[in-house]
C-alpha cells in the first residue's frame, strides 16, 4: 500500500469538510501534473544585493520550466512561488509556512545567508518537505540549526562551501601580501558572524596555526553605527589586515570611520559586504583594494546542465538583460534550480516527499558552480562547491573583481594580482 503523502493528507482532510473539494484536485485529474516548487530570497532589506539576479534567474528558469521535466515518463509542469524573506529570519519562517502550508509546495528552495536558508529550512524539517538551499557557509546552517554529524537531518539539504575554505582562500590572499600577521577580526552577532568568530570553529584556531594573530574585540551588533572601539584595538595592536563577515551597511560604516579615525590597513578581506559591485561602487575611491571570498564568476569553467550556458554566458546575459554588472549569486541562484531539475528528473515518484528526498540524497551532478554530490560530505546533508579569493581593481573595463588566489581550487585560474591598499 502506497504511504500517504503531506498532499494526500490535506487533501483527505478537507474532504472530510467539503466533499465537492474532491473534484477540483488537478493533481489527480490533469493530462499534465503539476509540481510545485516555493522560493524564499531577500528581496529586500540589507541583504537585497544577495537577491538582485532573482527575477532575471526566475524568468529564465520559468521558460525553461515551461516545457515541463519528463518523470518516469510523464512531463511534469513545475510552478514556482516566489517570497521575499526581506532579509529577517521570522519572516523568512512566515513565509516558508505559508509556503508549505498555504500553497503546498512539492518542494522548497532558499538561499542568501542563515538570515533565511536557516529559518526554512527547519520549516521544511518540521514539516517533511524536501529543501534544497545554497549562499550560506555550511557550518552557520548545519551546527546553527543544531545538526549532528552522525545523524543530520531528514529532509534538508545543502550546497556551498565551508568556513575551512574561506579560511585557506583569505590566508592564500594573505600570504601573498607580505604584510604583518595580525589580524583585525569584525564580527556580528548572527549566526554567520558567531560562526567565523566561534573558538573552536571559526578563524582563530586556524589562523593560529599558520602564524597569525586574531585580535577580536567581540560580537557587535547588526547595523551598528559605532566601530570606534574595534577601530582603536585595531590601532594599539598594529594590525595591517582587517577581515569579518558583515553586511554591507555595517562595512560602509566601519570603513568610513577607520577613514576618519586614521586607521590605514594594507589589506581589507570581508566576507559578505564586498561580494557585490553596488557596495564597492558606493564606497568610491575607498572601494577599489578591498578584497572577498570568490564563490563564482564568469571566468569559472563551469556549464549549466539545464541550458548548456557557460559562466561566462549566464554572466554576460544577465548584463545584456539588466545593464547591471554580474554579482556573484546569480551562478548559486541558477544552480539551485538545476538541481531542482535534476531531482525531478530522477525521483520514483513525484507524489511522496520521501522519494523526492531520496533523489536529492542521491544527486551527483554537474552544475554551473561546480559539482553538487551529498555523498561525499564533509557531513550529512551538506556538500561543498570550491572557492577562491579576489580583488575588486580598475581597469581599462572599469571596476572588476580579479581572482588573486586559487590554491585550493586551481582550475579557476587567476585573472589578476593582489595589490595592497
Amino acid at each position: 500500500m502506497k504511504p500517504t503523502t503531506r498532499r494526500g493528507f490535506l487533501g483527505g482532510a478537507a474532504s472530510l469538510l467539503a466533499a465537492p473539494a474532491i473534484l477540483t484536485s488537478t493533481r489527480a485529474y490533469a493530462d499534465v501534473p503539476t509540481l510545485k516548487v516555493g522560493h524564499v530570497s531577500p528581496k529586500s532589506g540589507p541583504l537585497a544585493g544577495f537577491a538582485e539576479a532573482d527575477d532575471y534567474i526566475l524568468q529564465a528558469i520559468t521558460g525553461k520550466f515551461g516545457a515541463g521535466i519528463e518523470n518516469n515518463g510523464k512531463s511534469w509542469a513545475v510552478e514556482i512561488v516566489s517570497r521575499d524573506s526581506q532579509s529577517n529570519p521570522n519572516r523568512a519562517a512566515e513565509v516558508a509556512s505559508e509556503l508549505i502550508l498555504s500553497e503546498e509546495v512539492d518542494i522548497l528552495v532558499a538561499a542568501s545567508t542563515p538570515d533565511t536558508v536557516n529559518p526554512v529550512s527547519d520549516q521544511a524539517e518540521i514539516n517533511g518537505v524536501p529543501c534544497i538551499t545554497t549562499d550560506c557557509p555550511w557550518q552557520p546552517y548545519f551546527f546553527g540549526r543544531g545538526g549532528k554529524p552522525d545523524t543530520g537531518f531528514e529532509n534538508t539539504y545543502h550546497f556551498f562551501w565551508g568556513l575551512e575554505d574561506v579560511i585557506a582562500a583569505f590566508l592564500d590572499l594573505w600570504g601573498k601580501a607580505g604584510v604583518a600577521r595580525t589580524v583585525g577580526g569584525l564580527f556580528p552577532n548572527d549566526a554567520d558572524g558567531n560562526a567565523w568568530g566561534d573558538a573552536e570553529l571559526g578563524l582563530p584556531k586556524p589562523l593560529a596555526a599558520a602564524g597569525y594573530s586574531l585580535v577580536d574585540p567581540g560580537r557587535y551588533q547588526p547595523m551598528n553605527n559605532d566601530f570606534s572601539a574595534q577601530i582603536a584595538a585595531f590601532k594599539a595592536a598594529g594590525c595591517e589586515i582587517v577581515t569579518g563577515n558583515m553586511i554591507p551597511p555595517d562595512f560602509g560604516t566601519f570603513w568610513s570611520q577607520a577613514a576618519q579615525q586614521g586607521f590605514t590597513p594594507k589589506v581589507v578581506t570581508i566576507g559578505k559586504a564586498l561580494l557585490f559591485p553596488s557596495v564597492i561602487e558606493g564606497l568610491g575611491d575607498r572601494g577599489p583594494g578591498l578584497s572577498s571570498e570568490v564563490w563564482w564568476s564568469p571566468h569559472h569553467p563551469f556549464s549549466s546542465s539545464l541550458t548548456g550556458a557557460s559562466s561566462k554566458d549566464l554572466a554576460e546575459g544577465y548584463t545584456a538583460a539588466t545593464g547591471r554588472p554580474w554579482t556573484q549569486p546569480i551562478g548559486f541562484k541558477h544552480a539551485l534550480f538545476e538541481v531542482v531539475a535534476n531531482v525531478v528528473s530522477r525521483a520514483e515518484d513525484l507524489e511522496d516527499p520521501a522519494a523526492i528526498v531520496a533523489a536529492i540524497a542521491a544527486t551527483d551532478m554537474q552544475t554551473i558552480v561546480g559539482p553538487v554530490n551529498w555523498s561525499k560530505g564533509p557531513v550529512k546533508n551538506v556538500t561543498k562547491t570550491p572557492l577562491v579569493a579576489g580583488q575588486w581593481q580598475k581597469d581599462a573595463a572599469g571596476l572588476d573583481l580579479k581572482i588573486v588566489a586559487n590554491a585550493s581550487a586551481p582550475e579557476i585560474g587567476l585573472t589578476g594580482e593582489l595589490a595592497l591598499l
